[in-house]
Order: C-alpha cells, then sequence, then structure tokens
C-alpha cells in the first residue's frame, strides 16, 4: 500500500471522507476503512491451533507477534479459492488487537464521502449477516462488512460486559438522557443491554451520523438553550454510512448550542496515532472499543 496515500487520511479530520481497500472473495467486491488496514501480505502457512473456531485458520508470527488468521471467506459462506496463487492476507488492527483476514484479491484503494455509503435494505440487513454499507462506484457493488461484528462470532468473549459490570456495582437509576450513534446493529444492542445495567435506561439510538445530527438540530430549534435538559451527551462510532462520526463531532462544536453537548467518540479506530482526529474536531473524550467500563467512568464525570 502506498504509505504517502495512507498517511492523507491520517492527518485529516472532520471531511467525511474515508479511503477504503477493495478487495475479493470469489467475484463478490469488498471493502475495509484504510486506517483498520496495517499491511498487505502474501499468505503464509498458519500454525492451526486445537479445538478453534472452523473458520480461524491458524496464528502467524509477523516480526514477533503473533496474528490470528481468518478466513473471511470461509465465514461468509463462500467456496475457496480458485485461485490460491493470487489470495492475501489483509493485515488489519482494530479493538486495540492485530488480525489477518484471508481474501482472494486486492486490488486498489478508492477515496469517497460516506455520503456515497447506502445503509442496507431491511432484506440484507439482518441479525445473520455482517454486512453495515453498500457502495455504488464505476459500475459497481462494494460491500462494507463489519468487521467487530465478525471477530465477536468468531470469539463472543470480546463482546463480554459481565466484568464493566461487576466493576461498576449497585448504582441509583440516572434521569440523564444518552444519544447514541452507532451503525452497527451488533454493538447497538450490546449498549442497549449495557447502559441501563449500569444506571443509564434513557437512550436513543441513530444508525448514522446525519441520523443524530437531524435528530439533535430539532431539540436545539425547539428547546433553544434548554437543549441539555433533553439531551445530556452524546456517544458516537467514527464509521457510518451517510456521515461519519468525525464530522459529526465537528459539525456539532461549531453549532452555537449543540457546541456545549459532550461528545464522546467510542469507536474500535481509537489508537495512538489517530486519537489526534478526534482532538482536532473537539471530542470531549475518546474510548477504544470494547472498554465499557472506562465509557462508563466517562460518562460519569461528563454528565454527573
Amino acid at each position: 500500500m502506498d504509505n504517502n496515500k495512507q498517511n492523507s487520511i491520517l492527518l485529516t479530520s472532520g471531511t467525511n471522507e474515508v479511503e477504503i481497500v477493495e478487495f475479493s472473495i470469489e467475484n463478490t467486491i469488498m471493502g475495509i476503512n484504510v486506517i483498520k488496514v496495517k499491511e498487505i501480505i502474501n499468505p503464509v502457512v498458519p500454525v492451526k491451533l486445537p479445538n478453534a473456531h472452523p473458520c480461524l485458520e491458524g496464528i502467524i508470527q509477523l516480526r514477533k507477534e503473533i496474528i490470528p488468521v481468518i478466513d473471511l471467506g470461509k465465514f461468509l459462506g463462500f467456496a475457496p479459492s480458485a485461485n490460491p496463487k493470487q489470495d492475501k492476507f489483509i493485515v488489519s488492527e482494530f479493538n486495540q488487537n492485530k488480525y489477518a483476514f484471508h481474501v482472494h484479491t486486492v486490488s486498489r484503494i478508492h477515496r469517497i464521502s460516506w455520503e456515497q455509503i447506502e445503509k442496507p435494505s431491511d432484506i440484507t440487513q439482518s441479525d445473520q449477516t455482517s454486512l453495515i454499507g453498500i457502495i455504488k462506484l464505476d459500475q459497481k457493488m462494494i460491500l462494507l462488512l463489519d468487521f467487530e461484528k465478525i471477530m465477536v462470532e468468531i470469539s463472543p468473549s470480546l463482546a463480554n460486559q459481565t466484568d464493566a459490570i461487576r466493576a461498576m456495582g449497585e448504582r441509583p437509576v440516572s434521569s440523564k438522557h444518552i444519544a447514541i450513534a452507532e451503525d452497527s446493529p451488533m454493538l447497538r444492542k450490546l449498549l442497549q443491554d449495557y447502559l441501563p445495567k449500569i444506571g443509564y435506561p434513557h437512550l436513543s439510538f441513530f444508525s448514522d451520523g446525519k441520523q443524530a445530527l437531524e435528530y439533535l438540530l430539532k431539540v436545539a430549534e425547539e428547546q433553544g438553550e434548554k437543549f441539555s435538559d433533553v439531551v445530556n451527551i452524546l456517544i458516537t462510532d467514527i464509521e457510518m454510512p451517510q456521515m461519519d462520526g468525525h464530522y459529526l463531532t465537528k459539525t456539532i462544536k461549531q453549532h452555537p448550542i449543540l457546541n456545549k453537548l459532550p461528545v464522546v467518540i467510542f469507536s474500535s479506530l481509537i489508537t495512538d496515532d489517530l486519537r489526534h482526529k478526534g482532538v482536532s474536531v473537539g471530542a470531549n473524550e475518546q474510548v477504544s472499543k470494547p472498554e465499557y467500563e472506562n465509557l462508563s467512568h466517562i460518562i460519569d464525570q461528563l454528565i454527573l
């Protein structure tokens, strides 16, 4: 991958644009955010693990790091590669972990606006699918996958909230209202389960940044300076169709009424290398998924 091109997206914030690495499995074209991609390598034979998930090919060592290899085609129900010599490993990092996804080809990088990414319909998006967006580009469709959901299905412990709930202990029920912008149905469900258990039952969910902004602008128009009586904090993901979390945060912080709203970016993309992007758009705090306990403490600090 061209490091100069990758750096270009790392250095900009709040543009509502994203760079997508295009890859394929069989004849289906898919994409992954370039920020999640550390490198693309030729496949190596992984060390198999006993009693592992059937889609976990094994582990590889890459510059002293041990990285699990996921057979993405097998997970998605596709046939094995017809030409294994063209196969690639996409080495990715999110949720503070690295994974290698085994795909059939990797072709190019596209820079697009999040507005070009359509949300799946009710037919194509269900609890069983791992699809979060569709890009229509150059007379073809590129499918965006929910890689976090894929990893939770392979390793359910990644979504375990028990320790965080136990650490928070018994808590009173808060009257504060939390707005949440999150495109992943799985992660919306996790937050819907978790937040009431730590005393925050008053939640409003939005599946993209555009929906969340429209709601917040409506409340601001109706309530004026009393806006904070209705919405007390926003938790937002970064990767979302129509409007990403950085652009959403930037827009909120430039609004004469909404700028007082605390904004917490809760994303798998929060790393030391990328934290400056949230700072530049005015986010009050940034938390890496799945640090639920840390998220809880930050909510407490910002709205209690």
